[in-house]
């Protein structure tokens, strides 16, 4: 699954932004216009002589216009979040499954132990949850433009929403004040202090859609993207503004290597308990893009063809730049480049101040395509210390996840080899052992240092040597004698075409190992019995939407404890997006199932629906992001 994303703009807080990049940066090289890799703009009209001398044609006619992009997913284990509990709360509940711990990542819904704020139907609306039995919606707040994620710090929170603006420009030779259309992000700060009645305190406005945002502590790390724009044959520049404050227009750097497609990508942090215009830095890079971050950097990884190969053929390459983040700082650092792309967040990890890095190679050359995978460590200067190539010809990664000293990799073609890779010593690292078995994981998820989960699809050889992919799988390996993995469970969910939200992104993905939990929506295709037709044991297919409720161990693997569906409307599932499950999360013995038309709630114990709120969904609303499979 390649990561293709729509990437662009972010914006949170209710803060002051301790001096982000700008100030950083400035204090790196206090003086100069080249930072490693990174060389600053001198002037608008040098930026638009660059563009237009260094760009491809986009599909749009103007320079640097990316085509179609879909958002990465990725996934991992639940991280609290430093937010202030209320009263009257449960101490035992699930927070958002991030992958590094510490570093929230934005969601469309949060809970702390109490209420759930959720983005439904362009609304924020806060449930009182816990009971289960008296939950309700307190208040229903409308959104402005369309609420894509949110973050929650304690008595803040913060919804970034994707909004088209119109503002007027003068194009340079002219005298005539022009509109034109822009997409931006607002990051609205509400004070939740009063559940029922959230206040809109801040809002910051960043050009361009929605990327990604990371929180570590109370500080906000987001990224913006927008395609250069162009009127007539003027530029129109990124800009960021505090409410209706003039707009400030960050300083633009470039990489030195030459890049086939330019996207501008603006970094701002601020902290969600100030005020004040965030500091921004704006990078005008590739488009294919990919966001990491841990506690203490912050990496931005993307895919750029290399030179072309004596004897034919163009490599591609990956180019990740880091950034150090702290206290709302962000301050660029070093540039590295490595061969391949990645899949997705996945294939980046921080250990010990070295970057481990994990790629599929694919291209071709005179003798006929290539195919395989690599591993890489970098220092924290950006340089390769460590190389392992070469891993599985002719296939590609379908999943990675750094575990300490270990990465896992699953890689396929017709069979799903599972690889465990030594990365001790960061300058050597080393296959250890493999395991073959049919089908393939998408999201691997650590139980705990000897065993690992894996989410993805069963398959089956067919009659001409091929492949046939079959149901969803979800299955538990042993890595303990690392030399020799073992898979000691597996279960097969649904018919060929059954798919869940988890293998496309992380946050869907339910597990708590001190409960023996595992939750997963599914989309599953059954067979149903087709008592119209005249032929006796003929079937079809339908599809049933829900979430599977499981107990999980290294001794009894999964048992499965029930399902849950928002959906069934007669004696056959009926399929509706609006009834698809999207995210699960408990508090105490209580599950909470979520999809766009409702919060169903189910007791974990004795597996009976408690109750269920419906939420601000309006039918004939465009169904949500996923599933779309």
């Amino acid at each position: 699954m390649e990561n293709w994303r729509s990437v662009a703009a972010a914006a949170l807080g209710c803060l002051v932004v301790a001096a982000i990049i700008g100030t950083a940066l400035a204090s790196d090289e206090a003086g100069t216009d080249t930072l490693g890799d990174l060389q600053k703009f001198g002037s608008k009209e040098e930026i638009e002589v660059f563009l237009k001398e260094n760009t491809q044609k986009g599909w749009n006619g103007y320079p640097g216009a990316p085509g179609g992009a879909g958002r990465e997913t990725g996934m991992n284990a639940p991280a609290p979040v430093a937010t202030a509990a209320p009263t009257s709360s449960t101490r035992d509940y699930s927070t958002t499954n991030v992958q590094v711990e510490g570093v929230d990542e934005a969601d469309f819904v949060k809970n702390d132990g109490k209420y759930i704020y959720i983005l439904s139907g362009g609304t924020l609306a806060i449930v009182e949850a816990f009971p289960a039995k008296d939950a309700k919606i307190l208040s229903e707040t409308r959104i402005e433009g369309t609420p894509e994620a949110l973050f929650l710090a304690g008595d803040r929170l913060v919804v970034f929403a994707v909004a088209t603006e119109e503002e007027m420009t003068t194009p340079a030779g002219s005298v005539t004040p022009v509109p034109i259309s822009r997409t931006v992000t607002h990051a609205h700060v509400y004070d939740i202090r009063e559940r029922s009645s959230p206040e809109l305190i801040r809002t910051l406005t960043f050009t361009g859609d929605y990327y990604d945002a990371r929180m570590v502590g109370e500080y906000v790390y987001a990224l913006t993207r927008e395609s250069p724009l162009w009127v007539r044959d003027d530029l129109a520049l990124p800009a960021v503004r505090e409410g209706e404050a003039p707009p400030i227009r960050p300083e633009i750097y470039r990489p030195k290597t030459p890049m086939q497609n330019y996207v501008f990508y603006t970094e701002s942090a601020f902290s969600v308990r100030g005020t004040g215009t965030p500091d921004a830095e704006t990078f005008l890079l590739g488009y294919d893009t990919t966001l990491f971050a841990s506690q203490e950097n912050l990496y931005i990884g993307y895919r750029n063809m290399g030179p072309a190969y004596p004897a034919g053929g163009t490599p591609e390459r990956t180019i990740i730049h880091r950034f150090a983040i702290g206290q709302g700082k962000i301050g660029y650092r070093a540039m590295g480049e490595v061969p391949g792309h990645l899949l997705n967040q996945f294939s980046l990890d921080e250990h010990e101040k070295n970057l481990r890095v994990a790629t599929t190679v694919e291209g071709w050359m005179w003798e006929g395509s290539i195919q395989y995978n690599n591993v890489y460590v970098l220092n924290s200067a950006m340089e390769t210390i460590g190389t392992l190539e070469h891993i599985a010809p002719g296939e590609r990664i379908y999943a990675a996840r750094f575990v300490g000293d270990r990465l896992y990799l699953v890689t396929f073609k017709q069979i799903d080899p599972l690889f465990v890779i030594d990365l001790s010593d960061p300058k050597h690292p080393g296959i250890l052992g493999e395991l073959k078995i049919p089908g393939y994981s998408d999201y691997l998820h650590p139980y705990d240092a000897d065993h690992i989960i894996g989410i993805g699809k069963e398959t089956d050889e067919n009659g001409w040597g091929g492949v046939l992919v079959a149901g969803l799988k979800i299955a538990l390996f042993d890595v303990s004698n690392v030399n020799k993995p073992i898979q000691v469970d597996a279960v097969v969910i649904g018919e060929a075409g059954t798919d869940s939200a988890a293998l496309h992104d992380h946050k869907a993905f339910l597990f708590a190992k001190e409960k023996g939990l595992l939750v997963v929506p599914v989309s599953e295709i059954v067979r149903v019995e087709n008592p119209a037709s005249k032929y006796p044991g003929s079937y079809g297919t339908a599809t049933w939407q829900g979430a599977y409720v499981y107990r999980v161990s290294p001794a009894s693997g999964f048992t499965l404890e029930g399902k849950v569906t928002h959906a069934e409307k007669g004696p056959y599932p009926v399929w509706d997006a609006s009834d698809a499950v999207r995210r699960s999360l408990y508090m105490d013995d209580t599950l909470y199932t979520v999809s766009a038309r409702s919060i169903v709630m189910t007791g974990l114990g004795d597996g009976k629906r408690m109750n269920e709120v419906f939420l601000p969904y309006r039918e004939g609303a465009s169904p949500p992001p996923y599933p779309v499979w």
